[in-house]
């Protein structure tokens, strides 16, 4: 009888932790990359969600609307979110985006959205491409040790780089490269922060998928409540007016 009422007693102290598990707050972080995640003041740190903008911060908080589960969204630099995330139980990194390499370091939710590299001519360009190699043998801006720099250099394209991704729009719009490549968001972000309008996406291609990615040892229940919660607002019609509002 004692063993049975002490065996009684425990399952009742374990339970209040089990559903803690399930429903505790959650805590995310995320760096400045517009459009996908940024200050909304433009600041280099944000500690409230309501200051944190970009297409995944909405998709996050979107998500987080569909359940009963707290939250902070805080905005740091990536190395110290990535950090956090890895070390702490409850806590997620986005937009991340889902390598192999990556796959056993986190659980993960998604796809938020995706990203497409693309190559961009100038508004009254007459430029049209079918494929990549249609940019053969012409000068393609490009940002110094950038990912899509290094993938156009490898395969023998002609990139004229820059130390700063900032001034390409400019050279572009000025007839002093042909293209350039860059994000298919970020990329008319980054011109319209040089005052350069009209830009024309001429061919996209590798295209990756963006997660939440959470500490792994976060429990199940959770992962299984926020990817549904996805498909509740993929269902619902949130997610195609989310993409929608940034140009996807």
């Amino acid at each position: 009888m004692v063993k049975t009422l002490a065996f009684t007693l425990l399952l009742f102290t374990l339970l209040p932790t089990a559903n803690a598990q399930v429903d505790g707050k959650l805590y995310f972080y995320t760096e400045n990359f517009p459009p996908y995640n940024m200050s909304a003041s433009g600041r280099a740190f944000e500690h409230k969600g309501e200051n944190i903008d970009g297409l995944c911060t909405e998709m996050v908080k979107a998500i987080m609307g569909q359940t009963d589960m707290e939250y902070i969204i805080k905005l740091r630099n990536w190395d110290y979110a990535y950090g956090r995330v890895l070390d702490n139980t409850h806590h997620g990194i986005f937009c991340t985006t889902y390598t192999e390499d990556r796959a056993p370091q986190f659980k993960w939710v998604g796809p938020l959205t995706r990203n497409l590299w693309t190559i961009f001519a100038a508004g009254d360009s007459d430029i049209e491409m079918d494929e990549l190699e249609d940019a053969r043998g012409k000068k393609i801006g490009g940002y110094r040790g950038d990912v899509m720099t290094q993938y156009l250099l490898k395969r023998g394209y002609t990139v004229s780089q820059l130390d700063s991704d900032d001034l390409n729009p400019k050279r572009l719009a000025m007839g002093q490269i042909d293209l350039w490549i860059a994000d298919r968001l970020a990329g008319p972000y980054f011109a319209s922060q040089q005052d350069v309008e009209g830009l024309k996406p001429v061919y996209s291609f590798n295209k990756t998928e963006l997660y939440l990615a959470m500490n792994p040892d976060t429990p199940d229940a959770v992962i299984e409540k926020l990817n549904e919660a996805l498909d509740a607002i993929r269902d619902n019609g949130m997610y195609d007016a989310i993409e929608d509002k940034y140009g996807l």
